[in-house]
């Protein structure tokens, strides 16, 4: 049986500023564990109020990015840089959310060219992969799969570095901020045929290391059940990550 490394990630989306940053870290109270990491993705005008608290508070908590730019400098009017987010000390970033695609027109030839980028600026990279409703219910949720990594599993900088500095998230696009959630079944399912995916392009024992986190609407009431799936590795969450107290929860969970 394949040994676990628990990730327990936190998307803020277009929520807290600097100041609900600073208090909302100020409120936490976590100690490490050895088998598992926290970390958040606020905003980017969040991030080095984020960064501060943690790093006054001695928490054991990571802060990444939810985007970055895949050129370093440039005419991109609302970008950020990967050497932006380096400059004050951001070492993760999320690449390739659901709402990335839905609302800005991301593809998988741009979350593979950001992947890249990232990976080649020393960035560590969650990968998030989804369906949406009407995929589900027309039985295409492992073709989605398929396609959303294909370039992805193509590439030989994003096959070296799975496992070490690139992971993935899958978030049922259905069920992101609807109160819906995948049953442990239906997410391990999807999570297992991920990793088959993962074994045929770089290899079971690599495979194995590559941390699969499930998204959306996870809450203190599901998770212990999603990690129980021998293939979810952690959760990447929403709106149960808002709030310290239900944060703290989920953390007590695994």
């Amino acid at each position: 049986m394949r040994q676990k490394s628990i990730l327990l990630a936190g998307n803020w989306k277009m929520n807290h500023g600097p100041s609900a940053a600073e208090g909302y870290f100020s409120a936490i109270e976590i100690a490490p564990k050895a088998n598992a990491q926290m970390r958040i993705y606020p905003p980017f005008l969040s991030l080095s109020a984020s960064l501060n608290t943690v790093e006054q508070k001695k928490l054991p908590i990571q802060i990444g990015a939810q985007n970055l730019h895949f050129e370093k400098t440039g005419a991109f009017t609302g970008e950020v840089s990967g050497p932006m987010l380096q400059e004050i000390g951001i070492t993760q970033v999320l690449i390739g959310h659901s709402e990335r695609r839905q609302y800005f027109a991301e593809t998988d030839e741009t979350v593979l060219k950001k992947t890249i980028s990232a990976l080649n600026q020393g960035f560590e990279v969650l990968l998030c992969v989804g369906e949406t409703l009407e995929e589900r219910k027309s039985g295409t949720t492992n073709l989605v799969m398929e396609t959303q990594l294909k370039l992805i599993l193509s590439d030989e900088i994003c096959k070296s570095a799975l496992g070490l500095k690139l992971h993935i998230a899958y978030e049922p696009v259905w069920a992101i901020g609807t109160g819906l959630v995948a049953t442990p079944e239906q997410a391990e399912e999807t999570h297992a045929y991920i990793r088959s995916l993962l074994v045929n392009s770089i290899g079971a024992p690599k495979a194995d290391t590559v941390r699969l986190l499930y998204g959306g609407s996870v809450t203190p009431a599901n998770f212990k059940d999603l990690l129980a799936c021998p293939n979810i590795d952690g959760g990447l969450v929403g709106g149960a990550s808002l709030k310290p107290e239900s944060w703290m929860a989920l953390w007590n969970l695994i």
